[in-house]
């Protein structure tokens, strides 16, 4: 009657199975209720300004040269 006994409560939530003994929560109706909101009518359409984009520059960093690596007297021989 443990975490491997498959026919109690604990063994399906070790084997994350469900049944009988371990049924799944059932949702409430699936459908949550909203609120209606109220039709609003006749309402004023105007027009929108065009936006302007600014452009921005983007500032380079120069790159450094790659490090040279450093060399033993025994690899030059």
């Amino acid at each position: 009657m443990g975490k491997g006994d498959k026919k109690t409560t604990r063994g399906k939530r070790v084997r994350g199975s469900y049944g009988k003994t371990r049924p799944r929560k059932k949702p409430n109706n699936g459908v949550a209720v909203v609120a209606e909101k109220p039709a609003v009518e006749a309402k004023k359409t105007t027009a929108k300004k065009a936006s302007v984009k600014k452009t921005t520059t983007k500032k380079t960093v120069a790159k450094k040269p790659a490090a040279k690596k450093k060399t033993t007297k025994d690899e030059e021989e």
